[in-house]
């Protein structure tokens, strides 16, 4: 069954090289990335600090007061908003930029939020844990046991905001369209798998 594909949402596992595919898949087709800028747009549109989107990026409190005391608008003194306008004012810039150009996004639940569009290509990325090890040794100047703590946490971290926010599982291959392992064919090889698997879903 054809399709055209418009938006690719990338999910990926912490040292897997997720963000560099991305970023390689829009050089080749030459669409937008979107992965920190949704921070800076979803503050700009909210009057809100870019500082408080970037605290809760891809995170949720697993405790909050504002989930009792929130009234269903911006609540809270002191520039606090709780989890769920957090996400909510993210999700609508998500489909505001999924309307006006085709694009990359990158995690942040836009497999989810964009759920009902029928031009998207759902990726999840993964690998090796070795080879995360490796990679987030390099990238963040860590040793071997500090990069496995690192990723064990972030892998925690984005689970827990996925399988919130979305209900689902997050990495569970059923969610998405493709999964891929990015230590077979590496970064570009993988980015040039994805945009194939794009093109051959038009035909």
């Amino acid at each position: 069954m054809s399709k055209n594909v418009r938006i690719i949402n990338i999910g990926r596992q912490f040292g897997s090289g997720g963000r560099l595919v991305a970023a390689e898949i829009g050089r080749i087709l030459g669409i937008p990335v979107y992965d920190n800028e949704l921070i800076t747009k979803a503050a700009e549109e909210s009057g809100f600090s870019k500082e408080l989107f970037a605290g809760k990026d891809e995170k949720r409190s697993l405790f909050s007061f504002s989930s009792f005391f929130s009234s269903g608008r911006y609540s809270m003194s002191d520039n606090y908003l709780s989890d769920n306008e957090l996400f909510k004012m993210q999700g609508n810039v998500i489909r505001k930029l999924a309307e006006e150009s085709p694009c990359i996004f990158i995690g942040r639940c836009s497999d989810y939020i964009l759920r009902d569009r029928t031009d998207c290509l759902d990726v999840f990325i993964c690998a090796p844990m070795e080879e995360r090890i490796k990679l987030v040794c390099e990238r963040e100047n860590l040793s071997r046991e500090d990069a496995e703590d690192l990723i064990i946490r972030k892998d925690r971290t984005r689970r827990t905001y996925y399988d919130y926010f979305t209900l689902g599982d997050w990495g569970v291959a059923s969610n998405y369209d493709l999964c891929v392992d990015s230590s077979i064919l590496g970064i570009e090889g993988t980015a040039r798998f994805i945009v194939d698997f794009k093109e051959r879903l038009s035909r």
